[in-house]
């Protein structure tokens, strides 16, 4: 499914997102000196280096640059052992699915339980408000299945599990060593605040909500302001700010308001992704205007 589902979205989605100002993806380049980012269209997948270890958190689409970009940044494929996978939707597994160049054939896949079932085919994946439902994704790596709470360590690396239900039944976003915490596509980054990620994609909208209400209420009570990284729209320092707007949700159907000027025209046009950027600026945060 993957090969075909990375060509229509680059093809057909570009076209549907066009000047709308919802994908705001990042460039290839480095956050800070422990995380690292590749973009593949309008989507961002990540890497978290501690020591000798990296972790990559979700594999992108069946994307052909990935090994090049990863060069840009000085890492390769062989060298991957973990990935964290936020869901299963084909922009986030797509470099792992059976008809993919099983570049992280070896890798361990962390993943939700309830995620999981979209993988057996005990659960369906819909969009469109349940109107169309998706083809199952198919995985042949080694899995380790999650629960909500979960806490792990890879090699010295701390890893914690929220279960966020709504964007998908099975959802996770990850903690990692109390100081990142990497949503996937939980959280949509607007130009004043984040809001949940789009409506038309979403099982349930109404629980997205709720569950990023409860989100920013478990990380207030434990006093912990981490980055909060998105996959499709950059990255915050400001707690504030990236909760702004939870109680609505993305439309997808409409420009958006106000249209931040540092979205492209188009998130599927890379032509600014470039290995000298790359290797010599680091990745801006999203800002309120």
């Amino acid at each position: 499914m993957s090969k075909s589902d990375s060509q229509f979205q680059e093809k057909v989605m570009s076209r549907f997102f066009r000047g709308k100002g919802i994908f705001k993806p990042l460039n290839t380049g480095h956050i800070d000196d422990r995380v690292s980012c590749i973009r593949e269209f309008a989507a961002n997948i990540y890497f978290y280096t501690k020591g000798k270890t990296t972790i990559m958190i979700d594999a992108g689409y069946n994307y052909e640059r990935l090994q090049e970009k990863m060069q840009w940044l000085d890492l390769s494929p062989g060298s991957i052992k973990h990935i964290l996978i936020t869901h299963q939707d084909t922009d986030h597994v797509g470099a792992v699915e059976e008809d993919s160049d099983q570049l992280f054939r070896h890798a361990q896949l962390y993943i939700g339980k309830i995620e999981n079932q979209y993988l057996t085919g005990e659960k369906r994946r819909k969009v469109f408000g349940g109107l169309e439902k998706l083809p199952q994704v198919v995985i042949h790596n080694p899995k380790k299945l999650l629960d909500d709470g979960d806490i792990f360590w890879i090699d010295d690396i701390k890893i914690e599990c929220f279960l966020i239900p709504g964007h998908t039944w099975g959802h996770l976003v990850y903690l990692i060593d109390d100081a990142y915490l990497f949503v996937g596509d939980t959280l949509w980054l607007g130009a004043d605040g984040g809001q949940s990620f789009l409506n038309v994609l979403a099982e349930d909208n109404r629980l997205s909500r709720k569950s990023l209400a409860l989100l920013r209420q478990k990380l207030e009570e434990r006093k912990l302001h981490p980055l909060i990284i998105t996959g499709h729209t950059g990255w915050t320092d400001h707690f504030e700010f990236a909760f702004a707007h939870i109680h609505r949700s993305c439309n997808a159907w409409m420009k958006q308001k106000p249209l931040d000027p540092k979205a492209p025209y188009d998130a599927y046009d890379e032509r600014e992704d470039t290995e000298q950027n790359a290797r010599e600026k680091m990745l801006e945060k999203a800002t309120e205007l």
